[in-house]
């Protein structure tokens, strides 16, 4: 499946991994501790919640949950197709991810949880795009399975079987591109607190503008059809 995926798979997923990256710093360091583009941390918060019978957290958890799931289904909703074929759709996507983090920041900043499960659904919408055209082989908002999947391709070459390079190489990017929007959204939230979320609803607008600058271009440059006999 990577083989067959385009050269540019890996600059578009840098860019995708970056934007989850600096969410999840912004969640972090503002949502008490709650990570926000993956829901592993989220899902034993709820289950200690539910422990403790602590019906207010259990609601709001549940709602994180609720609404990343929501995400994902306006992503099938929105695209609806396995191929790697980049089009107006994934633009639209991306606006919509776009809109949804900078219509969190003044919720955010207003204390109000929709800001949380509006962030949480913008990463449920990326991740469900993301693994929609790659046939859910790449992942950008979280990096538990690129690393699992990098260190089972390390253990089978150690065994003698060729190591897939452009595989390899896709996952470091991945992760690579999260870890620098880590940076980025950690620095972004000391210096402007929950107004850091523009910055990746900004890469999330500007990556819905190349598409389209791409996907313009590329159906100029094919051949016009011939007339009939």
């Amino acid at each position: 499946m990577i083989r067959k995926l385009p050269r540019w798979v890996e600059i578009g997923g840098f860019c995708l991994a970056l934007i989850a990256g600096a969410v999840n710093a912004i969640g972090l360091l503002g949502f008490a501790h709650q990570a926000v583009s993956h829901l592993t941390g989220t899902s034993t918060l709820l289950s200690v919640a539910l422990f403790h019978q602590q019906w207010p957290q259990v609601l709001h958890l549940g709602l994180i949950v609720v609404f990343f799931v929501l995400g994902a289904v306006l992503s099938g909703a929105l695209i609806n197709n396995a191929v790697l074929q980049l089009g107006r759709r994934y633009a639209v996507a991306l606006f919509v991810e776009a809109a949804m983090l900078l219509l969190a920041i003044p919720l955010l900043m207003d204390a109000s949880p929709w800001g949380h499960w509006l962030a949480s659904a913008a990463c449920g919408l990326q991740n469900g795009m993301v693994s929609t055209y790659s046939g859910a082989v790449v992942r950008t908002t979280h990096v538990s399975g690129l690393f699992t999947d990098l260190g089972t391709m390390l253990g089978e070459s150690l065994r003698g079987h060729v190591l897939d390079r452009r595989r390899a190489l896709l996952y470091l990017i991945l992760i690579s591109g999260f870890l620098v929007g880590g940076i980025i959204g950690a620095a972004g939230f000391i210096d402007y607190g929950f107004n850091a979320l523009a910055i990746p609803a900004l890469a999330a607008a500007l990556l819905a503008i190349i598409v389209l600058i791409w996907r313009h271009f590329s159906r100029q440059s094919l051949p016009a059809p011939r007339a009939p006999d």
